[in-house]
Formats: C-alpha cells, sequence, structure tokens
C-alpha cells in the first residue's frame, strides 16, 4: 500500500508540532513547513519533510505543490494550521493589522488548498482547517484575531459543500485553550500596539490579560493532536471538532448567556467597566 501522506503548516511549536509529531508516528509521510532554520533543523532531524515556507508567499507555495506531487504523488491530509493572534484595540491597529492577520489566518489557508486541489483530488484527502473557540465568542482586545477565525469558520463550511463531489472532506477543529507558544507570541504582538498614545493605554493590563488568556490551564498539545488524528482516520470524520479547555463551554456561553450579560462578564474581565476621559 502506499505510504499516506500528510502536510501540516506552522509546525515549529504547539500544535503543529504535536500534529506532525502523531501523524508521524501513525506511520504517514509528514510534511512539515515552519519558517525559521532552527524549526527547520530540529523538524528535518526528527525525521519530517522540513519545508521552508511562509504561507503568505504564493512563489513558495506553488513550489510546495511542485515537490509534492514530484516526490509524493499525492496527499492525503492538509492541515492549515498556521496563524497567529493579533491583539490589541481594533482601532490601534486599524485596517493595516487586520490585512496582516487576514493575509495569514485566512487568505493564505485558501490559497494553499487551492494549490493542493489536485493532489488531494488524486487521494480523494481530507481537509483540516484549525479554527478557534475565539470565533463563536468574540472577546475585547482581540478582535481581528476573532474576526479572522469567523473566517476560517465560514470558510470551512463553505469549502466543505464545494469540496465533496471530489469526495474531499473538511473538518474543522476549533481548540480552547491550548499549551503553546501562541500566548508568548500573542502579547509580544501587543505590546508593539500599547503605547502612553493610546486611549486604551490606562486598560493595559486588560489587553495583556487577553493575549494571554489562551495559556489559562491550557490543555496539552499532545492531547489535542492524538485526537485530531483519531477523528481524521475515521470513515466519515466529523465537520467540527472542538478540543481543549474551553472549547464547549465558551461556544455554550456565547448562544445562550443573554448578549447584555455577556458583554458585562466580559467588560469586568478585562477593564472595559470604567468610564475613560
Amino acid at each position: 500500500m502506499t505510504q499516506p501522506v500528510a502536510l501540516i503548516t506552522g509546525c515549529s511549536s504547539g500544535i503543529g508540532r504535536a500534529l506532525a509529531d502523531a501523524y508521524g508516528n501513525a506511520g504517514y509521510s509528514v510534511w512539515a513547513t515552519a519558517r525559521k532554520a532552527a524549526d527547520l533543523e530540529a523538524l528535518c532531524a526528527a525525521g519530517f519533510n522540513a519545508v521552508e515556507l511562509d504561507v503568505n508567499d504564493a512563489n513558495a507555495i506553488a513550489q510546495l505543490a511542485a515537490r509534492l506531487e514530484t516526490q509524493a504523488g499525492g496527499l492525503d491530509v492538509l492541515i492549515n494550521n498556521a496563524g497567529y493572534g493579533a491583539m490589541g484595540p481594533l482601532l490601534d491597529g486599524g485596517a493595516e493589522a487586520m490585512r496582516r492577520q487576514f493575509e495569514t489566518n485566512v487568505f493564505s489557508l485558501i490559497e494553499i488548498t487551492r494549490a493542493l486541489f489536485p493532489l488531494l483530488r488524486q487521494r480523494k484527502g481530507l481537509v483540516i482547517n484549525i479554527g478557534s473557540v475565539s470565533g463563536v465568542l468574540v472577546t475585547p482586545f482581540a478582535g481581528t484575531y476573532c474576526a479572522s477565525k469567523a473566517a476560517v469558520h465560514a470558510l470551512s463550511d463553505a469549502l466543505r459543500l464545494e469540496l465533496a463531489p471530489f469526495s474531499i472532506n473538511v473538518m474543522e477543529v476549533q481548540p480552547g485553550a491550548i499549551a503553546s507558544s501562541f500566548g508568548a507570541n500573542a502579547s509580544r504582538e501587543a505590546e508593539q500596539l500599547i503605547s502612553e498614545g493610546s486611549p486604551w493605554w490606562p486598560l493595559r493590563e486588560g489587553i495583556r490579560a487577553r493575549a494571554n488568556a489562551s495559556q489559562d490551564n491550557p490543555t496539552p498539545a499532545t492531547d489535542v493532536a492524538r485526537d485530531i488524528l483519531a477523528a481524521s482516520q475515521r470513515a466519515n470524520p466529523p465537520r467540527l471538532l472542538r478540543l481543549g479547555n474551553g472549547s464547549r463551554a465558551l461556544p455554550l456561553l456565547a448562544a445562550l448567556l443573554p448578549k447584555n450579560l455577556l458583554e458585562h462578564a466580559l467588560k469586568k474581565r478585562f477593564g472595559l467597566n470604567r468610564q475613560l476621559s
């Protein structure tokens, strides 16, 4: 039998690296992408097909598709995992921060899937998009990130319908709090925006709290990767998989709690229940 092939983006750490290990241990030929040389060396040393990839580089995506066709001949599982969290007040970051966030979290997902569609079609493969519960329960100081993940959810639903005639399944994963470098990266993004000139400067601790919220009692990434692998190997993979701390409770709150009560709780949690001049 032909060895199954999995391509996973964003494998430097966290969920991406855990997924590479899980699929590799399950017998897949894993193509693991990252940007930094040190991460690529670690992935190569672990036995993966390590590929340098900036998911916003159209030429690099095309080259990856060509390499996969030549060396693997097809693709069984595509996991669109690469992404980051733009944190801070919407009006501080403005449209430019939104463009950067959507380029990485949303547009690249479509471009990569589009480039690899012929290989997925050959194997009647599976596309796994890593969304977030943040796309369901919108929080302050993460509006751009929440919007990008809400877009991932909508696009996953559309792709599922459009790829069905080709026997390609689409599974969306909505993680909650997962142990990873996401919080540190989000905090770094937030610190680049936080300044004394911002009208939200007095609320800077609330911004920092939101940036680190993903690391509140996080679920190990290895547990999440194990469950994603198991779900992907079912005869009929689920359309939606919620994993990790808060992944079920937070969407339930968003659905059942009256909006005014939910907003009151969020304002209190992130220091927005005070008036600024």
